[in-house]
């Protein structure tokens, strides 16, 4: 692959996916120059916080790995000199990599900015040209085009054989459906609320919403702002939103456990 400006290639490992709050853990890039050469940056970080347990069993870095690692901000500058004026690129780096680097850098006190650059997503060609809806999957599974399509009956006729399909595919010999449902992923959401007015961060919980948005945790806006809290109960909030802060009024707060989040005492 030929470049005329360096092209930086970038991959972060994070506490989470939350752009404005998670912290990098790990950083990779490879420079591709005009020349032909390649340049390797790669170090982990110490995002000065726990890692939650489902990033460590993801990425395979623990708290003990990153203990004695840099903190972001010690290595911002030679991260910055090391990308200087390149493009950059890499898998989902639009939507995450890129935003979250900005957001460190800001955090770092060092200036970085996307202006001129221009950003190779490979996840944006992937589903550009492989199209992942359901006339793709009748195609690759059913071997043939899907007619009809967007018809609701053809539609349902269409999902109806590619699952029989997929169970021919992975069912290794059965042909019951139940096959395909260790193919169902666990739900894990960092949300408490079922309208994801309230978000888990580092245990605590923050508002999406309002002045506090992603700025303080609830436990702290009780502390300094109760009459806001206070205020709420009395406008257009769910029931659920309502339980919630009537009872941190009364510091009962949330406890955040992997599948469980119940109301306890914290004083």
């Amino acid at each position: 692959m030929n470049v005329v400006k360096p092209l930086v290639i970038l991959d972060l490992e994070t506490t989470g996916i939350w752009i404005e709050k998670d912290r990098i853990i790990e950083i990779a890039m490879i420079k591709v120059l005009p020349s032909g050469g390649k340049e390797t940056y790669h170090k982990r970080v110490n995002p000065l916080m726990p890692i939650p347990k489902v990033v460590q069993e993801l990425t395979g870095i623990t708290d003990e790995m990153v203990q004695d690692a840099p903190v972001f901000k010690t290595i911002a500058k030679e991260v910055q000199a090391f990308i200087g004026d390149a493009d950059i690129g890499g898998f989902n780096v639009d939507k995450f990599d890129v935003p979250l680097l900005e957001r460190e850098f800001v955090d770092a006190g060092v200036t970085f900015t996307m202006t001129d650059r221009i950003v190779y997503d490979a996840q944006k060609v992937f589903h550009l040209n492989n199209k992942r809806d359901l006339t793709a999957a009748y195609s690759f599974y059913c071997g043939k085009p899907l007619e009809g399509a967007h018809s609701a009956l053809a539609d349902t006729a269409a999902t109806l054989e590619v699952l029989e399909a997929q169970v021919r595919s992975y069912g290794e010999g059965s042909d019951s459906v139940s096959v395909l449902a260790k193919f169902v992923y666990p739900e894990r959401s960092d949300f408490y609320d079922s309208e994801r007015k309230f978000r888990w961060w580092n245990g605590e919980l923050y508002m999406m919403f309002g002045k506090y948005a992603r700025k303080e945790s609830l436990r702290e806006i009780a502390r300094k702002d109760p009459g806001y809290l206070e205020w709420m109960l009395g406008k257009d909030f769910s029931e659920e939103a309502k339980g919630l802060v009537q009872a941190v009024l009364k510091g009962q707060f949330p406890k955040f456990e992997p599948s469980v989040v119940s109301i306890v005492e914290k004083h």
